[in-house]
């Protein structure tokens, strides 16, 4: 007997799987029989340390990792307990040994993590590539600790491989209200766009994001995984990052965040998933992308505020 999704609110937009998904996507899931001579594009389901042994040396210009973080938690089948910091340092090093081969030497890796998991990814990413920066983004979602101050934040760690590497600031520029509209002596707007529904400046990015809407149940990109990342977060990287036709690798690509991005501006994408029902999730989603290439957020060019719909 084929099983009945959960009954939702009516406004709620999480995206759910029925099992003829399941049955029409599962073929669709790539399958292991290297070695590859060119970097497959799609989703996987297995451990991505197989696959790294497997794939074409040297072709990714993107590595996102976004591992489990030292906590106790599950994600669908797979629980994980927390360990001391320094065995989650040696486990983090061995994913990251084993796709050192696969990088580009101009190739960028963005490794996230939240206030505890930072220390080990800075031991790890600086022995193996140049740390550029750390990023961090508002985590707005979660209840109040009654003990401890509330975790509110994650950070991403911008490492790359070498001096020579892609950066496209004017790709990632943020749209903001500007709250002083100075003039020049002609009365032009002096650094700023005047607009019928407001007036706004395009500023570069800092590494301080307090514009990020963790997927909820309202926005149809939302799954039931339970650390999704937004699609416009990862529109940031993979725009300042990469190039069009430029390939990006996710070995933990849960629910396929980065795919769907990736795929909605134009670049080759390899996703890892271990967990059978996120993987065909993000199969699910990548079908609803060739529909609707919108990103949540990002519009003309530039990254809005966070709950601010501009006009059409």
């Amino acid at each position: 007997m084929a099983s009945v999704p959960k009954p939702r609110a009516p406004r709620n937009r999480t995206l759910q799987l029925t099992d003829e998904d399941r049955q029409r996507l599962q073929p669709q899931l790539l399958q292991r029989a290297g070695p590859f001579t060119a970097p497959p594009t799609g989703i996987a389901c297995g451990d991505c340390r197989d696959w790294a042994a497997a794939l074409p040396r040297r072709r990714v210009d993107l590595l996102f990792l976004d591992p489990p973080y030292n906590l106790a938690k599950s994600f669908g089948n797979q629980t994980y307990s927390k360990r001391s910091t320094a065995d989650y340092t040696a486990w983090l090093d061995e994913f990251v040994v084993a796709f050192l081969p696969l990088l580009k030497p101009s190739a960028t890796v963005y490794i996230c993590g939240d206030w505890l998991t930072s220390q080990s990814i800075f031991a790890v990413a600086e022995k193996h590539f140049i740390v550029r920066n750390r990023i961090t983004w508002e985590r707005e979602k979660g209840r109040g600790a009654k003990t401890n101050w509330k975790t509110n934040s994650e950070d991403i760690w911008f490492c790359t491989v070498s001096d020579d590497y892609c950066f496209n600031v004017g790709d990632v520029k943020l749209r903001r209200p500007v709250i002083a509209p100075y003039r020049n002596a002609d009365r032009s707007p002096k650094d700023w766009q005047e607009q019928g529904d407001g007036n706004y400046r395009d500023t570069h990015p800092s590494n301080l994001w307090t514009d990020i809407s963790v997927p909820f149940w309202s926005m149809p990109e939302n799954t039931d995984h339970p650390t999704q990342k937004s699609e416009k977060l990862l529109a940031r990287l993979i725009l300042a990052s990469t190039n069009a036709g430029d390939f990006v690798l996710d070995p933990f690509v849960g629910s396929g965040t980065s795919c769907v991005v990736a795929k909605k501006l134009g670049r080759r994408y390899l996703g890892i998933e271990q967990e059978l029902e996120y993987a065909l999730l993000g199969l699910r989603r990548l079908e609803l992308a060739a529909e609707d290439q919108s990103i949540q957020g990002y519009r003309d060019g530039v990254f809005w505020p966070r709950n601010f719909r501009p006009s059409r």
